[in-house]
């Protein structure tokens, strides 16, 4: 079997694919690419038995199918130092011995049988089918992946929910402590349905999609989820379970509302933030009429630190706790210019809002609040 494939176009689809590889595996024969030729179309596979990536690569010329798989460290670091050019693959399908031809010399290494590689899962007639576009889905996962928990007690929590509708998607991640609720206009479902995309597998997306244009087509059943792009095919084991209730843990009757400059107000936290304690990263948001006042201290090493932004704000003066690096967070993950927060009293969840939502979307953020001492 031989074939000519460019060598910046194959290392950029192996680059895109290796992330999937654990860097310790069960299986040896996952430390491998899977590279399968078939008429004319090369495709290339990775896996870490959960989930799977495929991408396929036009080539040059070819002579011959056939499947092998080779070692992706191997491969990698062999084409990373490879200018543009073609690259000739010669590969005996029956001692898989693999010679790679380039302009000023060869390369020489073994492949492995590919019928050790494990099979990707299929879905089953049960499956729900759902399409969206590339952008939706990316701004969709890059809002939320942040809030995703890391909780062996409760795996729910440590993925994605995607909450389909025939009127929206949400997009929905919670540890806890903070949760985000993206709901997206733009794509619905043809009933409702949902699933909890795994946290790897939604990095990994995150990575993909913004070189993807075109619509994203999603298909899963109860135990897997097959996400097709133009380039690239990715299927994975989806997170088994009921996720909770996160509309019954947002706050609906919010009377105090400040609006304030994100950027500023983002600022301002990470200044004091440096003052507060280490261990809680405790900072006091003192609201009062158009004034937010931010403070932060260490008892135990004699450091504080406090800042007043202008704001928006008309209500009774109210003093509420909320751990720094956590609000932080929320607010850059937030586009607009300016945020609204809506609070209730100093034990109930503080709600963040863009002032200007993105079009046919709405986005909410929500911070469990800590105790303050005073």
């Amino acid at each position: 079997m031989k074939f000519v494939v460019s060598s910046t176009g194959l290392f950029s689809h192996l680059q895109a694919i290796s992330r999937v590889i654990n860097s310790k595996n069960s299986l040896p024969i996952l430390d491998c690419f899977l590279l399968e030729m078939t008429d004319g179309t090369l495709s290339v596979t990775a896996s870490d038995s959960e989930t799977t990536l495929v991408t396929s690569i036009e080539v040059i010329e070819n002579d011959g199918d056939g499947r092998f798989a080779v070692s992706s460290k191997t491969i990698l670091d062999a084409l990373k130092e490879i200018p543009e050019q073609p690259l000739t693959f010669e590969v005996n399908t029956e001692n898989f011995e693999i010679t790679v031809h380039y302009q000023n010399g060869k390369y020489s290494l073994m492949g492995q049988n590919a019928d050790e590689y494990p099979q990707t899962p299929n879905l089953g007639g049960n499956a729900v089918y759902v399409t969206m576009g590339a952008p939706v889905m990316l701004n969709g996962i890059n809002r939320s992946l942040f809030a995703t928990a890391d909780d062996e007690l409760r795996p729910v929590m440590n993925g994605i929910y995607f909450d389909i509708t025939p009127e929206d998607i949400t997009f929905v991640a919670s540890d806890g402590h903070k949760l985000v609720r993206n709901k997206t206009y733009k794509a619905r479902g043809t009933e409702k349905a949902a699933f909890i995309l795994p946290k790897k597998p939604a990095s990994l997306l995150k990575n993909l999609l913004p070189k993807e244009q075109g619509d994203v087509q999603i298909g899963f059943d109860d135990r897997n989820a097959v996400f097709t792009l133009d380039n690239y095919s990715m299927t994975c084991r989806l997170i088994e379970g009921r996720y909770p209730n996160y509309n019954s843990v947002i706050p609906q009757n919010n009377p105090h509302k400040a609006t304030i400059d994100r950027a500023a107000f983002i600022s301002a936290l990470k200044r004091v933030s440096v003052f507060s304690s280490a261990a809680s990263s405790l900072i006091k948001l003192h609201l009062d009429i158009n004034r937010i006042q931010i403070s932060g201290q260490d008892i135990d090493f004699s450091t504080s630190a406090e800042e007043t932004l202008m704001c928006q704000y008309e209500g009774n003066p109210m003093s509420i706790g909320f751990k720094s690096t956590f609000l932080i967070d929320i607010l850059n993950n937030v586009s607009s210019q300016e945020v609204i927060m809506e609070l209730a009293d100093p034990s109930r969840a503080g709600v963040i809002v863009p002032v200007e939502q993105d079009e046919e979307s709405d986005l909410l953020m929500l911070l469990m609040p800590m105790m303050l001492n005073d």
